[in-house]
């Protein structure tokens, strides 16, 4: 573990490489779709877990997560239910999604957070933009680290093709789904 300032090596101040937990209680796994073809419907996962490894350099980091299907949540338990049906995640079969990262490399001045997702049995290439929130002490003695992710998906690339057409010929339901992280993680080692 480094607990130096690295500024000057890595440009992130505070920048500490260690072995991180997320903590799920200060941190939210969420997404939006297009409904209806004229608003977006927010949604959330309320139990997932996962671990960061940040390297000497933040290019040699490593993030993997779960997220139990079940625990979908927007805001309307009818709703919630027939995402978890076949129409959509089959949780029943498939009760986990899955990411694991691949690489991070700089683009200009963001980073982008390389990764597969796994999702109800298929595997796809899913980069994240990542923003750096920082790193600092908690109230606790310990140390925490903050990430902004954002990513996009086609929800049909992943088998889930639920079709529902309006009368004006739009769809119910858009295939782009917005994946918006914000994660605090817990330094472990």
């Amino acid at each position: 573990m480094t607990t130096t300032d690295t500024r000057t090596l890595t440009g992130i101040p505070g920048y500490v490489a260690g072995t991180w937990s997320i903590d799920p209680v200060h941190s939210e796994v969420g997404f939006t779709v297009r409904h209806m073809m004229v608003s977006k419907v927010r949604g959330r996962f309320r139990t997932f877990s996962g671990q960061i490894v940040t390297g000497a350099s933040p290019l040699d980091s490593a993030v993997t997560a779960e997220i139990d299907l079940s625990s979908i949540d927007t805001g309307n338990e009818q709703r919630d239910a027939h995402i978890r049906s076949a129409d959509f995640f089959e949780v029943e079969t498939y009760p986990t999604m899955t990411y694991r990262s691949t690489g991070v490399r700089a683009d200009g001045d963001v980073y982008i957070l390389d990764g597969k997702l796994t999702l109800k049995g298929v595997t796809r290439d899913v980069p994240l933009a990542l923003e750096i929130n920082g790193f600092g002490p908690d109230a606790y003695g310990g140390t925490r680290v903050g990430f902004t992710a954002i990513g996009e998906i086609n929800r049909r690339d992943f088998g889930v093709n639920f079709t529902a057409v309006m009368e004006t010929g739009g769809a119910v339901v858009s295939d782009k789904i917005t994946i918006q992280l914000e994660i605090e993680a817990v330094l472990q080692s």
